[in-house]
């Protein structure tokens, strides 16, 4: 059984304050097929993850803690991209004005890889605790269209595969991409779907979360929206976003979701007791999949 948490809105929709609970509350294994921080705004985080060596962000490592299972946030995580602001201006390689791309990593059976923006700036610490010298290198949008097709794509059919296997598993999206992978996978931003791999498998129900509400979805309803709903460019790439899948759509169900203090956000335990209603309406409609 897969279950698919996204988020209406781009920044802090709350999906991976969701997920954690519901990885608690249903003891599955959790996902982020794609995910990325700022050098600058999520500067702790970075830094935090750097000293060891290695590049991923919170939202992964708190699935991984919610988990339970001690595997290590790029397991469930193999798609990870560092940004950083241009406060200079400029299009910069993925057409943004306000920040640029610098890196990603990419993990496959374990082992990481690097692509490298080779017309950013690398901050030192960055170049410091990475192995960048064997990265590969882009200079323009088909440069890193091609390495996307030929490394980024195979990682994520992996981890979509992995997914499958699984028994229970909770997928999150990255921003507001409609759609990500299975398992609990939690989306990116507000992602509609956040890989064509996790498009392919089958979920059995979707989470749509934003500040005050989550809305409940069956799986089978809400991929065929994301079919038909129109594209538009998330970072350098065409996704489908919630917002325009939705429109497609009524929810099974419309729950409340109570604001939490910031230690209530940091205990899957808690968030699982405060959000237990819409856990149980959500399991409900995949158990009807």
């Amino acid at each position: 059984m897969i279950l698919l948490v996204v988020g209406a809105d781009r920044v802090d929709a709350g999906k991976t304050t969701f997920s954690t609970g519901l990885l608690d509350r249903t003891g599955a294994a959790g996902y982020k097929p794609r995910a990325g921080n700022d050098y600058w705004f999520d500067h702790d985080d970075c830094l935090m993850a750097l000293s060891a060596g290695r590049l991923h962000g919170k939202d992964a490592r708190r699935l991984a803690d919610a988990e339970g299972d001690g595997r290590p946030p790029k397991t469930l995580n193999p798609v990870h991209r560092l940004w950083r602001p241009t406060p200079g201006g400029g299009s910069g390689l993925l057409g943004r004005t306000d920040r640029e791309f610098v890196v990603d990593r990419i993990t496959v059976d374990g082992e990481d890889e690097y692509v490298l923006n080779a017309t950013a700036e690398v901050p030192d610490v960055v170049a410091d605790a990475l192995p960048l010298e064997a990265a590969t290198r882009v200079e323009s949008v088909e440069e890193l269209n091609a390495v996307v097709e030929r490394r980024h794509a195979p990682a994520l059919d992996a981890l979509a595969t992995e997914i499958t296997s699984r028994p229970f598993a909770v997928v999150e999206s990255y921003g507001d991409v409609a759609m990500p992978s299975s398992a609990v996978v939690e989306s990116y931003g507000d992602v509609a779907m956040p890989s064509s791999a996790v498009a392919e498998t089958v979920v059995a129900a979707v989470a749509v979360v934003e500040p005050g509400r989550a809305r409940i979805y069956r799986g089978d309803r809400y991929r065929r929206a994301c079919e038909v709903a129109r594209s538009s460019p998330v970072g350098g790439r065409l996704e489908k976003r919630v917002g325009d899948v939705v429109d497609f759509l009524e929810p099974v169900t419309r729950l409340p979701l109570p604001a939490l203090s910031a230690d209530e956000r940091q205990d899957p335990g808690r968030i699982a007791s405060a959000y237990a209603d819409a856990y149980d309406a959500l399991v409900s409609v995949a158990g009807e999949a």
